[in-house]
């Protein structure tokens, strides 16, 4: 498909998003029993929609400090209910293990509700900023929280949501584009080319580490999916948010997207992280040849995740450059990248 092609195909659909106006998410609310008093605020969020609401009045619950709460609306499709009952199921082990995670309420008995074709949740609202990542008493903090998360993922599978490997983020996502035609014709041989050498690399790792732990983990802990409060406020430290992305996998999924800059600085970083971690609990050394697999993962994934999204209007207007011979250019040379850094010697915590 062309890109002007699928600009169009975009332009004469509605989604069902628009169909979420300030209203429905009101009456959504009202729906469990709580009024808002009309102030809703739209928060970043491309997956789901997401609104902050103000209740009308105290509803009598210390969960609900301030009366402020986060209303999420499930991207329809994404998530079968039972998966996302699932997610909430893991929140409520985490927090009833106090472990920092904003889950959901339980409202009219249940943690998931629907209204006018929508799912969604409703959850406390929760106030902080970025961790600073460059503070390493902030990453031990965070990396003694991710052991303990670990120890509570560990003690049961998931029995419904999917697990992180080769096939489900690699694979899986190759279908996805060639299916939907969305690599062009001068780019498509040249990056099944890339992303196979990618692949069979990864396997290769994924080989050389065998019976790593696969545990329930939060999925996608980037630094915008932990709220921080200062010390010296009340829940002071890191607060872990978003579990949308909740899957089975090894540990080190939630270690390494806290990582950035040159290699001494990823050193020194999973230094930290991992010290707080072994105080909890006990990181398996071996994993840390998994962060090139698992990131050359997260590249394949994030283009089929644009691509399966493009329907939605807000796609197009915030990823215009998605589609184009540049941006898979682009992607061919991260994956040649990727292969090169897999075959390199790991980081050494």
């Amino acid at each position: 498909m062309t890109e002007y092609n699928k600009a169009a195909a975009v332009r004469d659909t509605v989604h069902v998003y628009e169909h979420l106006t300030p209203d429905v998410v009101l009456d959504a609310l009202a729906s469990v029993g709580l009024m808002g008093d009309g102030r809703l605020m739209a928060l970043s969020s491309y997956e789901n929609r997401v609104y902050q609401v103000h209740l009308e009045s105290p509803v009598g619950s210390a969960e609900l400090a301030g009366d402020i709460v986060v209303v999420k609306f499930y991207r329809p499709d994404r998530w079968t209910d039972a998966q996302i009952l699932e997610e909430h199921a893991f929140a409520t082990e985490l927090m009833a293990a106090e472990i920092p995670v904003v889950g959901a309420l339980e409202l009219n008995g249940s943690t998931l509700n629907h209204f006018n074709g929508f799912s969604f949740s409703v959850s406390p609202s929760r106030g902080g900023r970025r961790p600073e990542l460059e503070n390493l008493d902030v990453l031990e903090w965070i990396g003694r929280f991710l052991a303990r998360i670990h120890t509570v993922g560990a003690a049961r599978p998931f029995v419904h949501r999917p697990a992180l490997n080769l096939q489900t983020f690699g694979y899986c996502s190759r279908e996805i584009l060639l299916d939907g035609g969305y690599l062009p014709l001068d780019m498509e041989s040249r990056w099944l080319k890339a992303f196979d050498e990618a692949m069979a690399v990864a396997k290769g790792v994924f080989d050389s580490v065998p019976h790593v732990r696969q545990l329930r983990l939060h999925g996608d802990c980037h630094p915008g999916n932990i709220l921080w409060t200062p010390e010296g406020l009340p829940l002071a430290g890191p607060h872990f948010v978003d579990l949308d992305d909740a899957r089975t996998g090894p540990a080190v999924q939630d270690l390494w997207m806290l990582l950035s800059g040159e290699r001494a600085q990823q050193l020194r970083q999973l230094g930290a992280l991992v010290d707080g971690y072994d105080e909890f609990g006990e990181f398996d050394r071996r994993e840390l040849r998994l962060i090139e697999p698992l990131r050359t993962l997260r590249l394949v994934h994030y283009s089929a995740w644009l691509a399966q999204r493009w329907h939605d209007p807000i796609f197009p207007i915030n990823f215009p450059w998605f589609g184009s011979s540049d941006y898979w250019k682009g992607q061919v040379d991260m994956l040649i990248e990727q292969t090169e850094a897999m075959q390199a010697a790991p980081l050494v915590a």
